[in-house]
């Protein structure tokens, strides 16, 4: 099931199960956080009119997961791109969950840097509890996956060991096009992750060159803190980021990032630049 997030031509925000690539079925769960059981096992709207994909305008599928956690250094190729080791252990940091944006959205280059990157990835979102969980328990945990870009401020994220600032500026965290729940995925560890910056290709990769399993990561981030329904978990980047060409190719206003995830869909976004509402 390919569950989104929209808001129709009135503006009213429903969730809705994409049929055929081109038709919404209502749900009737209203606008639930979709990483929930309930929407696992959603029905449509009583009465409901299929409604074509084009009459709607996509939203984040999460629009503020309880936690936005990412992977840092965790696809082989990236690290030797960047030139760092690869690491013993997970490496986590939290995305603050107002930098979360849909489809569409625009990605905004702040006043404050010029060094503004993408980073195509695959996000998990957590279905159920999960504490102390093993990484043989781990998938059942899984609701299903979507495309993030993990959007990052270079020159603000290498100062500060927690990169957390240099993650989460607002509109920095695109989710989409829609989650795919984990029976749509056969095998989420061999997927294909490509990125575009208009229409040149940068990434280029596979889900097979994570050092850290998915089941690994859920394993490992449950003996911290409680996951819960609706976090979205960022798996790391392959390797093709702005940062890594000669010289950087960084993001600039005018610029199209699109995302594509075998089987997920595309993820695309527009740059914009810095203005007073940002």
């Amino acid at each position: 099931m390919r569950i989104l997030r929209y808001s129709d031509s009135s503006g009213h925000i429903a969730l809705g199960r994409l049929t055929d690539d081109r038709t919404i079925q209502p749900l009737d769960i209203g606008d639930s956080p979709i990483g929930a059981a309930a929407a696992l096992h959603a029905v449509p709207a009583t009465g409901s009119t299929p409604i074509p994909l084009g009459e709607v305008w996509l939203l984040a599928p999460i629009p503020r997961p309880g936690k936005f956690l990412a992977l840092a250094l965790n696809f082989r190729g990236h690290n030797k791109e960047v030139g760092a080791a690869d690491p013993e252990h997970p490496i986590f940091f939290n995305k603050q969950t107002t930098c979360v944006c849909g489809p569409g959205d625009d990605v905004v280059v702040p006043a404050v840097s010029q060094m503004v990157d993408y980073e195509g990835e695959l996000g998990v979102v957590i279905g159920r509890v999960a504490r102390h969980v093993t990484a043989r328990e781990a998938m059942a945990c899984v609701a299903g996956y979507l495309i993030v870009n993990d959007v990052s401020v270079r020159d603000w994220q290498m100062p500060s060991p927690t990169t957390t600032f240099g993650k989460s500026f607002d509109t920095h965290g695109p989710l989409g096009p829609w989650l795919s729940t984990a029976d749509e995925v056969d095998d989420p560890m061999a997927l294909t992750i490509k990125t575009w910056v208009n229409d040149e290709l940068r990434q280029n990769g596979t889900t097979s060159d994570m050092l850290f399993s998915i089941a690994e990561q859920i394993a490992y981030a449950s003996v911290a803190c409680t996951l819960e329904p609706g976090d979205v978990i960022a798996t790391g980047t392959p390797e093709g980021v702005g940062l890594s060409l000669t010289p950087p190719r960084w993001l600039r206003p005018g610029d199209r990032v699109r995302i594509a995830i075998e089987g997920l869909g595309e993820l695309e976004n527009p740059v914009v630049g810095s203005d007073a509402a940002h």
